[in-house]
């Protein structure tokens, strides 16, 4: 019988009808380790009840098979128990009556539907984590394929929902088992080293915490110590990364102290420090800055007296009950009640980015692969100017960062002070670092960036964006280039107007411009073809000139060999698939392709560009310190943008020489630059590199 002494007559009444109603529901059903199928849905319920969640909650994981399973249909469930049963029954219900064409399809649509389900109501993961728990305990029951198939999903996605949700037992049960399942010799091998260890160190360890123990009661901190093993897949996992033996690793054991309030936390710290040396690096303050997914805690590692390395952890009564069930251990289930906890809304917040994952994905591969990354990923804390704490993935940049905060800022990133200092947009974030985003609102996402930021939220904005814009840009550039086609075969200007006017009426026009904008077809065809139709159009002979103002996005590229800004003279090669290329008429690069006369497009620069535009410069300087700085600080007071920078010695030791990327709006705008540059005590020289 279910543990439910904590609801009231009425909810556990209506618990024990939902037993009830799915027991007839499921009779006759067997599973697959030979028991009647009902003690699963039981199973369930019995590890919500740990949690103590409400009569809902345990109605729905009692009958979350139904649906599935029986001919029970969500509107019986709705009829019986409640529409907002029914809602939890439905999101756990996978979409089995549909067709799918692969397994990745069929997993990434079942995943979708259950976070939409989850984002309206979380008791949807909770119970679902529950199911997924009873059955890897129950798992070898199975084919060893079907093992394999659901311990390999478990650690890469349900474990790290757990963990996110700040489930911490059930995700090293989830961990363990899984481990248990792929690789069952390593597991046996491993579980017998550590029972062998604990019986060799067991006199030791039972020293270690009873000297603890006497510490803080000497000190008069009332506290709980308990002694922990950590589990064989995080001693796995640390082998595997540091190569490591068993043998060599050492911090098998940890002990856990548990306090009453804050400030005897750091009160225990300051005691276990006194008496025990702690190991440099290894101090971890969790309560100040705690985890995404509410975890508090002050980890710290000594050495003891016997040379044996311990990792002690630090915490109150309530952060331990947040750490052991997350979510679950205060989560108020009341109709439309709005105040949510900081955790809870933090939880919202990441479900949604989840969602927004899948439907910004190309497919559902990218989907699942980008939901395994996402899931865990090792956290960076950082802050923003005024102070509010950031997390973030490890490795993510300076890009990621702005990403965070906003989209808009993200798409309007023209540079990064990371501690006060300009760094290039793709900086690797460290802990502590606070970051200062400079926008422009002529700065647009730049597909390089795709190539560095670690985020799915990033990324899928940028590729979003870029989408979009190359769209439309195409669209848009397309008919100016076939404008100009039309005129340079001598059509005055009224009937080429007529004729975009009349593509733009058929059905597929914006695929026929974008095509041309992205040199899929060649303006000049498809012009001769109109000619070719309209035998008495008049005709003239000027030639017309196709104006650049830099905004056309992935339509239009700017070639990286010369890098040409408003103000140099340029010229236009048309590449199949990439659109119009714009290089200066000098470069190196563009001469080889003159021979193909028929794909450059004669070109100029508007006289309102709206872009800010790269350009590399070289600057030979005095070998000196902190010139660097001198130099990037004084760019970044004039709201100068650097995309990177570099140095290094130049021929001689009595100077060096700084390699700037940075972003200009034309050669007036970088001439003054580098006027300013040159007035610098320490630069002897500054040109713009080819």
């Amino acid at each position: 019988m279910l543990s439910v002494d904590y609801l009231s007559e009425s909810e556990k009444s209506k618990v024990y009808s939902a037993l009830e109603f799915s027991s007839v529901a499921h009779k006759g059903q067997i599973r697959k380790s030979g028991e009647e199928y009902i003690s699963h849905p039981i199973a369930v319920a019995e590890i919500l009840t740990s949690w103590k969640l409400d009569s809902k909650a345990l109605c729905a994981a009692l009958l979350h098979d139904v649906v599935e399973d029986t001919h029970i249909n969500v509107e019986n469930i709705s009829s019986e128990f409640g529409e907002n049963i029914a809602k939890i029954v439905d999101g756990l219900s996978k979409l089995d009556k549909i067709k799918f064409d692969t397994k990745s399809q069929e997993q990434s649509e079942n995943f979708r539907k259950m976070f939409l389900a989850m984002s309206r109501d979380v008791r949807v993961i909770l119970i679902k984590l529950a199911d997924r728990l009873h059955n890897m305990r129950t798992l070898d029951a199975l084919s060893q394929r079907k093992q394999q198939e659901i311990a390999t999903e478990t650690i890469e996605i349900y474990a790290p929902i757990a963990y996110r949700l700040g489930l911490n037992q059930i995700y090293h049960e989830l961990e363990e088992l899984s481990f248990r399942s792929l690789y069952p010799n390593r597991y046996h091998v491993l579980s017998k080293a550590v029972v062998s260890a604990r019986g060799n160190r067991k006199e030791i360890i039972n020293k270690i915490k009873k000297s603890i123990i006497e510490c803080l009661h000497h000190n008069q901190i009332k506290s709980t110590v308990t002694g922990r093993e950590k589990s064989l897949y995080s001693i796995y996992k640390k082998m595997l990364e540091k190569k490591l033996s068993f043998e060599e690793v050492f911090d098998i054991y940890g002990f856990r102290i548990t306090v009453s309030d804050l400030n005897d936390c750091y009160l225990a710290l300051g005691i276990i420090h006194q008496n025990f040396k702690p190991l440099p690096g290894k101090f971890k303050d969790y309560i100040a800055i705690p985890k995404n997914n509410g975890y508090q805690s002050l980890h710290t590692t000594v050495f003891t007296s016997y040379s044996l390395p311990i990792e002690i952890q630090i915490r109150t009564t309530n952060m331990h009950k947040i750490a052991e069930s997350g979510l679950a251990s205060h989560w108020l289930y009341k109709d439309n009640d709005s105040n949510l906890s900081q955790l809870q809304l933090k939880t919202h917040e990441w479900m949604k980015n989840v969602i927004e994952t899948h439907s910004n994905a190309n497919n559902a591969d990218e989907y699942l692969e980008n939901l395994k990354v996402d899931l865990f990923p090792d956290e960076v804390f950082v802050f923003t100017p005024k102070g509010r704490i950031i997390n973030l993935p490890k490795n993510s940049t300076c890009i990621d960062f702005a990403y965070a905060i906003h989209s808009d800022i993200g798409n309007n990133t023209i540079a990064a002070e990371v501690n006060g200092h300009i760094t290039p947009l793709r900086y690797s974030l460290r802990n502590g670092d606070q970051i200062n985003i400079i926008q422009s609102e002529h700065a647009r996402p730049n597909t390089n960036w795709l190539n560095f930021v670690v985020t799915h939220k990033a990324r899928n904005n940028i590729i979003t964006y870029l989408k979009t814009m190359q769209l439309e840009e195409s669209i848009t550039f397309g008919k100016k280039m076939l404008m100009q086609a039309l005129t340079d075969f001598g059509i005055d200007l009224k009937k080429s107007k007529e004729f975009i006017s009349s593509i733009e009426k058929l059905e597929d026009s914006n695929q026929t411009f974008s095509n041309i904008g992205l040199g899929k077809q060649l303006a000049a065809v498809v012009a001769k073809q109109f000619i070719d139709k309209n035998k008495k159009i008049n005709k003239n002979s000027k030639r017309t000139t196709l104006l650049i103002h830099g905004s056309e996005g992935r339509a239009l590229q700017f070639a990286k060999c010369c890098k040409p800004i408003p103000g140099d003279p340029i010229i236009g090669y048309l590449k199949k698939g990439y659109g119009l290329t714009i290089h200066t008429h000098n470069c190196s690069v563009a001469k080889k392709y003159r021979q193909s006369k028929e794909k450059w497009i004669y070109v100029d620069w508007d006289t309102n560009t709206n872009k800010l535009f790269e350009v590399d410069i070289k600057i030979s300087v005095a070998n000196k310190t902190g010139v660097l700085a001198k130099v990037t600080s004084m760019l970044s007071n004039q709201g100068i943008g650097i995309e990177n920078a570099s140095a290094e010695t130049g021929d001689s030791n009595m100077y060096g020489v700084i390699y700037l990327t940075l972003l200009v709006e034309n050669r007036i705008d970088l001439a003054q630059i580098m006027k300013k540059l040159r007035q610098i005590e320490e630069v002897y020289r500054v040109n713009r590199q080819p």
